[in-house]
């Protein structure tokens, strides 16, 4: 009786055409792919090299808008709007907002790509540099490109979908989804049209896309980690058993909620994080991660504009479109359940708090990061202390963080903290998108049912499994290019409609005359009394 209760349960909250069509669409071309692997891999390659090669300037100038807006939300006046009723405070505490928005946001990409990136650009340089291939100003290049990649460019996209979604969720009561962005041209009673219904979709196919990206990443980095460490091979069934072990903590961690279950991990990651980059900092070359990272961060501020709104036009753009437009592309996958994530958390901030935490607090967090594990990268591929590129280039790049501490002081330690952290990140990169995916598929919800959690978290922890065993990794940066291009268009629909919205309102929004008092207190209450379910 209970379990049919449940079960009915689900079925009532569900948006039936977005569920449907998302989850229907995506498991069929999971096993499409699984059962074509060669030929699938193959198309997508087709049409990702379509994409950057026809529309590269839309990726790039897309994400270069989108940070002249966010810097503008952070010092212009709007940056005082409440994302909330006026007298409501932020329902968590700034050290919680800001671990769970960098743990979902950064994702599990910076475990995976932060030994490994720097030294890619050291041997391959970016045309931009224009360095000797594997010189000390090659170095300098490669950080520096690296912290362009992974700076406050990649945190915007997150932003620009999060606000408005944030600000009509938390202040009209519109319903926590991707297309309440498009509450400025359609009127927040006219979210339910087939136009909403389309980006919604987009939201779910997007999701998919970025998340398998990662977790197909990031699985066979823990992969690698055991066979490098311990000499731990495992066939197809241990990855699916590796897999579902971490699928299972993800769950669980969703199924908790925000407040006892994913909040409580992204402070654990954070910690975890911050340990483990001081460790590496002190073990490490300390003298030339400072010598050389010092300088990147110089050649990064000066030549930001530059690097921006470069598409190699006078060559082939084939470096920009593997690295530059793929990152871009990459985040704009990530952006509709880290935007809905970040929007979801965000009650009681004001705009400039929120791009604030992501612009500054999350930057200064990222970089000292890729400074410390590119640094040490190159310096022992330099030094021949441990041939980095020879390692990658014979065991594949998710195995570069392993030879990188297991040629420091305490390696057996760091290797291990490292493994750990790779985990931690795959659980928080999980349970934050499943969250959202919840939310998109019950018509904004804040809080979907159990049974919706746990099947998007199998889905996403077979499809990793899928990818992994079936040796689609290859193809996932591809599928990011391909899932991320529509959000790198709905991101500069969502700036148009902040503009006018905000400057329409912008008298009463800085009073905060225009929020109903009966609204805001009937939505804190909900908080309140949804507290014990988060």
């Amino acid at each position: 009786m209970r379990v049919g209760k449940t079960v009915e349960g689900f079925l009532e909250e569900l948006d039936t055409g977005v569920f449907t069509v998302g989850f229907g669409v995506s498991l069929i071309a999971i096993v499409v792919f699984f059962l074509n692997p060669e030929a699938s891999a193959k198309a997508m390659g087709a049409v990702n090299e379509y994409l950057w090669t026809e529309f590269m300037w839309v990726y790039v100038f897309s994400m270069f808008l989108m940070v002249a807006f966010s810097l503008w939300l952070m010092l212009g006046p709007w940056g005082d709007i409440k994302l909330g009723g006026p007298d409501e405070s932020p329902e968590f505490s700034t050290s919680a907002f800001f671990s769970m928005m960098f743990s979902a946001g950064i994702a599990a990409g910076i475990v995976f790509w932060g030994p490994a990136e720097a030294i890619f650009h050291y041997d391959t340089v970016p045309p931009l540099v224009g360095a000797e291939s594997q010189s000390q100003s090659a170095a300098v290049g490669a950080i520096q490109y690296t912290l362009f990649h992974w700076g406050i460019s990649y945190w915007v996209p997150y932003l620009v979908i999060a606000l408005p979604i944030a600000f009509y969720a938390h202040r009209r009561d519109a319903p926590m989804r991707v297309s309440t962005l498009l509450a400025p041209f359609l009127g927040i009673d006219n979210l339910d049209n087939a136009l909403a219904k389309v980006v919604d979709i987009l939201a779910v196919f997007a999701t998919i896309g970025g998340i398998a990206t990662t977790l197909g990443f990031v699985g066979s980095q823990f992969l690698s980690g055991l066979e490098y460490n311990y000499g731990v091979t495992l066939g197809d069934g241990g990855t699916i058993l590796v897999i579902t072990g971490m699928t299972i903590g993800f769950t669980i961690s969703v199924v908790l909620g925000v407040k006892r279950g994913i909040r409580k991990i992204s402070l654990f990651n954070m910690y975890t994080f911050a340990l483990l980059c001081l460790a590496t900092f002190l073990l490490g070359p300390t003298n030339y991660i400072m010598n050389t990272g010092l300088q990147a961060v110089g050649k990064y501020m000066n030549e930001f504009l530059w690097m921006s709104l470069y598409t190699n036009a006078t060559g082939t753009g084939e470096w920009v479109g593997n690295w530059t437009v793929f990152y871009w592309a990459w985040v704009f996958s990530w952006a509709p359940f880290g935007g809905l994530f970040v929007a979801r958390i965000s009650r009681g901030r004001t705009i400039r708090q929120v791009t604030a935490t992501a612009l500054v607090g999350a930057t200064v967090a990222t970089v000292p990061w890729f400074l410390t594990m590119g640094g040490t990268a190159i310096y022992l591929e330099r030094t021949g202390a441990a041939p980095m590129l020879q390692a990658i280039s014979n065991q594949g790049v998710a195995v570069s963080g392993f030879p990188l501490f297991a040629n420091l002081p305490l390696g057996s330690l760091l290797s291990l903290v490292f493994m750990l952290l790779v985990m931690t990140f795959f659980v928080t990169s999980a349970d934050s998108s499943t969250l959202a995916l919840g939310m998109l598929t019950t018509g904004g919800k804040e809080h979907p049912s159990t049974v919706n959690r746990v099947l998007w978290g199998g889905l996403m922890g077979g499809l990793a499994s899928l990818l992994i065993v079936g040796g689609g990794i290859d193809a996932l940066r591809s599928s990011a290019i391909i899932t991320g291009g529509p959000f790198a268009v709905i991101g500069v629909v969502a700036i148009v409609g902040m503009c006018l919205e905000f400057q329409r309102l912008r008298p009463v929004l800085e009073t905060d005359a225009d929020q109903p008092s009966t609204a805001s207190g009937d939505r804190s209450s909900m908080v309140t009394a949804n507290a014990d379910d988060d």
